[in-house]
């Protein structure tokens, strides 16, 4: 069968390259056409762009760059209209597939499936009308969604996380012990302390200088270490660095980095699940401007009590989540005393790690997303 595939951003191109690889697992004929990155070419098929010529975050980037994502959407309808694939897979991304996955409904009979739902949970609410009328089967990765789509009389897939897989398979092959570790990346023996601050400029700008402030009361027994984004350098870091607080930055081993950490300064997103399957206590930290101001607009508009996906799918505060007025350099400081040194609540805080594991299930997200399209489409073919 032909399957075309739309991502938007680097976490896309990783899930949906994991999805084509156990397509041709269940179907040996698979072809496939698509909006994607480096990691889906190397699976195989056709590109057609990549996604970093759709991802333009934030307003005033895409108001710059409308004409630009018109002629994309233009091209990506086109495309799929000439191609007629057995399925358009939609990969996160809404505000690009949406309107893809309207066009495809409207004007041909190929089904929408969307892998990696839209988070309309927690804002945009409105936005299911779109999905009832135009995805014909929506497969998610966190277990919450389930009630939140039958409350809304539409049934979805829950396949499982590829957070589970990617740290089943690295627990799996790595068996660096802390001092290989160490002595690999030029560390002292003295324990960990991980900083999680963003992939992108701004987070890491608004968030590092205030990690560093907190923690340097404890560099004597603890040594500091950044995981550099992937799509940063060093110099990115090095205007937010200070003699006085010690830091390394180890780029491409961030999971290397949680299995030997004693605790953990996250900025929100899926580090924060990532950081919980590692089972390292942790604080969600994310600084933003008229913290206030945030914080009341929040309350208002954000349908959802928590930001961080480890609480989330816990739907309880197993995480100190320190967001807008509440990130605080005191705040930060008294919150990484506690996870280090207050045993209790370290333990409390890893029974409710291993609570959310379960709640996940087990590995295999890609497995069971690939088997559930493979059988459906087959299913319609009959």
């Amino acid at each position: 069968m032909k399957y075309y595939l739309i991502v938007g951003e680097a976490s896309g191109d990783l899930h949906a390259s994991n999805l084509m690889k156990a397509l041709k697992e269940q179907d040996n004929q698979a072809e496939f056409r698509f909006f994607g990155g480096d990691l889906m070419s190397a699976v195989g098929g056709t590109r057609v762009k990549h996604y970093k010529e759709l991802a333009y975050m934030g307003f005033i980037p895409v108001l710059l760059h409308l004409r630009t994502i018109f002629k994309n959407m233009d091209l990506c309808k086109k495309d799929i209209s000439r191609w007629n694939p057995d399925v358009v897979i939609l990969v996160d991304y809404p505000g690009f597939n949406l309107t893809i996955a309207k066009y495809v409904k409207k004007h041909t009979s190929i089904p929408v499936y969307y892998y990696i739902s839209p988070k309309i949970w927690a804002w945009k609410e409105h936005r299911i009308k779109n999905i009832k009328r135009d995805v014909d089967e929506l497969f998610s990765i966190l277990p919450f969604e389930v009630p939140f789509f039958e409350k809304h009389q539409y049934p979805i897939h829950y396949v499982g996380n590829p957070c589970v897989d990617a740290v089943d398979t690295f627990k799996k092959g790595n068996v660096e012990s802390f001092e290989a570790f160490v002595s690999g990346n030029g560390l002292e023996s003295k324990p960990l302390v991980a900083l999680l601050a963003g992939s992108r400029k701004q987070e890491i700008k608004d968030n590092l200088p205030l990690m560093l402030e907190a923690a340097k009361d404890f560099v004597d027994d603890y040594q500091l270490v950044l995981a550099g984004a992937p799509s940063m350098d060093i110099k990115s870091y090095q205007p937010f660095m200070r003699e006085d607080v010690p830091v390394k930055v180890v780029f491409g081993q961030t999971y290397q980095l949680l299995a030997h950490a004693k605790a953990a300064l996250v900025t929100s997103g899926t580090a924060t699940l990532e950081t919980s399957l590692f089972r390292v206590p942790q604080v969600v930290c994310y600084y933003v401007a008229m913290g206030k101001l945030v914080s009341w607009l929040r309350s208002k508009l954000l349908k959802v009590k928590y930001i961080s996906l480890v609480n989330l799918v816990a739907d309880r505060e197993v995480v100190r989540e320190l967001v807008a007025d509440s990130m605080t350099v005191s705040n930060v400081r008294t919150e990484l005393d506690a996870l280090l040194h207050d045993e209790d609540y370290r333990s409390r805080m890893l029974a409710e790690y291993d609570r959310i594991i379960h709640i996940l299930g087990p590995s295999g997200a890609s497995q069971q997303a690939a088997s559930k399209m493979v059988g459906l489409l087959r299913m319609k073919k009959r």
